[in-house]
Formats: C-alpha cells, structure tokens, sequence
C-alpha cells in the first residue's frame, strides 16, 4: 500500500513539475512592485503576469487601496515615442489587474517615457530594468 502512495505522490509531483508550476505570491506592501518589458513592448510575460496577480490578491485583501501604475521606459527613442510606450505598458499592467476582478477606478495610469530611470546608465544591463510598469499605493 505504501508503494502505491508513493507512486501516486510521484506522479502528481511530476504533473505540477510539467505544468512549470505557479510563482504567484501576495507582496507585503504594493509600493515599489515593479513588472519589467522586452524592448520596444507592452506585452506582458509571464514573470510579469505572476507578478500582476500577486498584486491583484493584495488588492482584493486591502479593498481601500487605489493605486497608480507608472509606465517607463529606458533611454533610447524620443521623447514622444516613449510617452506612449510608457502609457501602453501602464495600461497592459492595468488590463492584468482588471482582468482579475480589480475595479478599474482604483487603478490610475500615468507614463513617464524615459524621464524616470530607475537605473541610470546606458547598455542592455541597464535598460532592461528601466522598461517597467511600478506601482504606487495612492
């Protein structure tokens, strides 16, 4: 009988292990969650995505909280250009957080193109943390 437990325990460790598993976890404070974008991409990945549903159950635990999503961008494009990528990526981090039942009036969005670098600094070691939505208690 033991064995048979054994090979039953094996076989669901082995389905959830195919599957690749859920990294989804609530963060203790929203301030600072940072989701981050390929170059030139509002498409969200699925680090992001995990991210982004960790931030829905907090928001669906801490009912009074509003927040802000603030789309960024790293250094290269104009000035123009970014704005708007920095807005799409805010509301592909929004369409997330609605899409899991998060009313849309306690989600504001706000694009700062690339004139809020997280990083400062130039190459790919650098841009790739600047290409990001950050959200804000508010």
């Amino acid at each position: 009988m033991k064995l048979k437990n054994f090979a039953l325990l094996a076989g669901v460790a082995g389905l959830l292990a195919a599957c690749g598993g859920s990294s989804v976890v609530e963060p203790e404070d929203l301030n600072g969650q940072r989701v981050f974008f390929a170059f030139n991409s509002s498409e969200i990945s699925d680090a992001a995505r995990d991210n982004l549903l960790g931030q829905a159950l907090y928001m669906k635990s801490h009912e009074d909280v509003k927040v802000q999503v603030a789309g960024n961008c790293d250094e290269r494009g104009s000035t123009e250009y970014n704005l708007a990528l920095g807005a799409r990526r805010a509301n592909a981090a929004k369409k997330v957080l609605v899409g899991e039942g998060i009313d849309a009036k306690r989600i504001s969005t706000i694009s700062y193109g690339k004139e809020r670098p997280l990083v400062k600094g130039t190459g790919e070691d650098v841009w790739k943390f600047n290409r990001n939505a950050t959200t804000t208690i508010k």
